[in-house]
C-alpha cells in the first residue's frame, strides 16, 4: 500500500514537472522571440515586477525600470537582438520564498555578434504564470584560454581607470 502511495506520488510529481517544464520553455523562448522582434510589451510581460537583469558586461545589473529604460531606444526602433537557445536544463525547486514555486534554469545560446553565450536565471509560477525573476547573460570563456581573457579583462579595466 505504501509503495503504491509512493510510485502515484512520484508519477504525479513527475508529471506536474514536465508541465512545468514545457510552461517554463515556452516562457524563455518567447522571451528571446520577443527580443528578437523588439516586441517590448510582450518581453516586459514575461519578466516578474522585481526582476534583475544581468548583461555580459559586469556593469550591466538592472531592475525592472533601469531594464526597461535601457532596452527603449532599441525597441523602438526596431532593433532587437536574436539569441537561440540550444540546450537548456531546468531544475525545479517545490518551494521558493513564502511558498513560491520556483525554478533555476541555465540554457546555452547562439547569437549573430557574441558567438556562444549562456543564460542562467530564476523563474517562479505567479498567477499570471510563469515569470523570469533573474536573467543572466554570459559569454563562458574556455579555460584554456581564461588566462588570456582575464588578463585582457585586467589591461582594460587599468587603462579605463587610469584615464579618469
Amino acid at each position: 500500500m505504501i509503495k503504491n502511495t509512493l510510485l502515484i506520488l512520484s508519477l504525479y510529481l513527475f508529471s506536474a514537472n514536465l508541465l512545468a517544464n514545457s510552461d517554463i520553455n515556452k516562457v524563455l523562448d518567447t522571451f528571446h522571440q520577443a527580443a528578437e522582434n523588439a516586441d517590448q510589451k510582450l518581453y516586459f510581460s514575461l519578466l516578474d515586477e522585481q526582476a534583475v537583469f544581468l548583461g555580459t558586461d559586469g556593469t550591466e545589473r538592472w531592475n525592472r525600470k533601469e531594464f526597461y529604460d535601457f532596452v527603449t531606444p532599441y525597441f523602438s526602433q526596431g532593433r532587437g537582438w536574436a539569441y537561440k537557445s540550444r540546450q537548456r536544463k531546468i531544475t525545479h525547486i517545490s518551494t521558493g520564498i513564502n511558498g513560491d514555486q520556483i525554478a533555476f534554469f541555465d540554457e546555452l545560446l547562439d547569437n549573430k555578434n557574441y558567438g556562444e553565450c549562456r543564460g542562467s536565471g530564476v523563474i517562479r509560477l505567479t498567477p499570471q504564470g510563469w515569470k523570469i525573476l533573474q536573467y543572466n547573460l554570459s559569454i563562458p570563456v574556455p579555460n584554456g584560454i581564461s588566462s588570456e581573457v582575464v588578463g585582457k579583462i585586467t589591461k582594460y579595466h587599468q587603462k579605463l581607470s587610469s584615464s579618469n
